[in-house]
């Protein structure tokens, strides 16, 4: 009898199988989530420049500083994932990132003062990056774990075409809600997405991560560096693109400029669909090295481009070459950290990403001051050139 028992009680307690696909409530969750990272990115510099009259310094500065609190909160985040779960850190930043858009709401009241208003915006920027920073790790490594390591790069794609998409509409979404409704409702927004995406997440299964030694953060990180430098170096482009692109358009007296990300976004989602698989099927170190040959074309098509639409093929190209770098370079990052380090090792790789993205944007500023927007293409070429070098160094070395 006592047999019987335990032979009935053991597949409540065995951990759930591995999926072919990565669990639908998880990307569903994750979209819904990210949405409140998209929202409030038309509108937070409307609001801080246009209602409360500061100047555009004080816009970025605010902007950015959300990325601060997503880098510094990544290896809390890692092993929270590690500890706890993918699904407990997710929930935690959905929590965070509802909080974030109640004090951007409190912030809009009509009664404070200016520099009040800006105080609680800050902080509300601190608990969003705070926010994501749980939210996306868990999520990533909750996906993954939903599919098993021999997945993770099918996983990682489906990932980014969540977040992606959800950065995408997110922002036209907030940008009409702040124009027909005003402040007020398009914050709600930035509070109903990630309660949404809580809802999702509670009743989606768990995956925790394997046991075992559990590595310090900083170990980690050095673990995966190489993995990260070539993320970081494949993200100039793509900040190249949001930030500059609209400029050098209408530098160049070109139309369509709205098209760039469009382009970019077609190109995109169309390989992680289709090709998604293929860090997975011939080794990410591969894919990441011919990933980033394209994107440096494609940046170079940008660079020299005689029209728009040379332009827009370039944004195309670059789109084509951005796709796969992520789930190519995040398979090769697993590989190099014990498994029950999976959510940390995200974490970090997830972190050069953040890096790239808020040095990038001054740096190719600068460029673009001193030798023109065309410049700032030529960067991104030439950075995803060496993070090709890197990877297949890193191949070569593994082989």
């Amino acid at each position: 009898m006592s047999t019987l028992a335990n032979a009935q009680a053991a597949p409540a307690d065995a951990a759930p199988a591995h999926l072919s696909r990565p669990a639908w409530g998880v990307i569903a969750a994750l979209f819904c989530g990210y949405l409140a990272v998209g929202l409030p990115l038309p509108v937070i510099p409307l609001f801080i420049h246009d209602h409360l009259g500061y100047s555009n310094v004080v816009v970025g500065l605010v902007i950015g500083i959300q990325f601060l609190a997503t880098v510094l909160s990544r290896g809390y985040a890692g092993r929270v994932t590690d500890q706890q779960g993918g699904k407990r850190s997710a929930l935690q930043g959905a929590a965070v990132s509802a909080l974030a858009g109640l004090l951007y709401l409190v912030a809009a009241l009509p009664s404070l003062p200016s520099t009040m208003s800006l105080a609680i915006v800050v902080v509300g920027r601190l608990a969003a990056g705070l926010g994501e920073s749980q939210f996306v790790t868990g999520c990533v490594s909750w996906s993954i774990a939903s599919v098993g390591p021999q997945r993770a790069g099918m996983s990682m794609s489906w990932t980014g075409i969540a977040m992606f998409a959800a950065l995408s509409i997110g922002a036209p979404f907030g940008m009409g809600l702040y124009e027909s409704h005003g402040l007020a409702v398009a914050m709600i927004a930035c509070i109903v997405a990630p309660v949404v995406a809580a809802t999702i997440a509670i009743g989606a299964t768990s995956y925790l991560s394997p046991g075992g030694v559990r590595l310090p953060f900083h170990r980690v990180v050095r673990s995966i560096w190489r993995e990260g430098f070539g993320l970081m170096l494949q993200g100039v482009g793509l900040s190249g693109l949001t930030a500059f692109a609209s400029l050098y358009f209408v530098a160049r007296h070109w139309s369509h400029a709205g098209l760039v990300m469009t382009a970019f976004g077609i190109g995109f989602i169309f390989v992680r669909v289709v090709l998604g698989h293929l860090p997975d099927r011939i080794g990410g170190y591969r894919v990441a090295v011919w990933s980033l040959v394209v994107e440096a074309i494609g940046q170079a098509l940008v660079w020299f481009a005689p029209n728009a639409w040379v332009a827009l093929t370039g944004a195309l190209f670059t789109g084509l070459g951005c796709a796969l770098v992520f789930p190519a370079l995040g398979v090769e990052a697993l590989k190099r950290v014990p498994p029950a380090n999976r959510g940390s090792a995200m974490g970090a790789f997830v972190a050069f990403l953040d890096i790239a993205y808020g040095i990038s944007g001054p740096a190719a500023g600068v460029i673009a001051g001193q030798f023109g927007y065309a410049a700032v293409y030529l960067f991104g070429a030439v950075c995803a050139l060496l993070g090709a070098m890197l990877s297949g160094t890193s191949r070569s070395q593994t082989a």
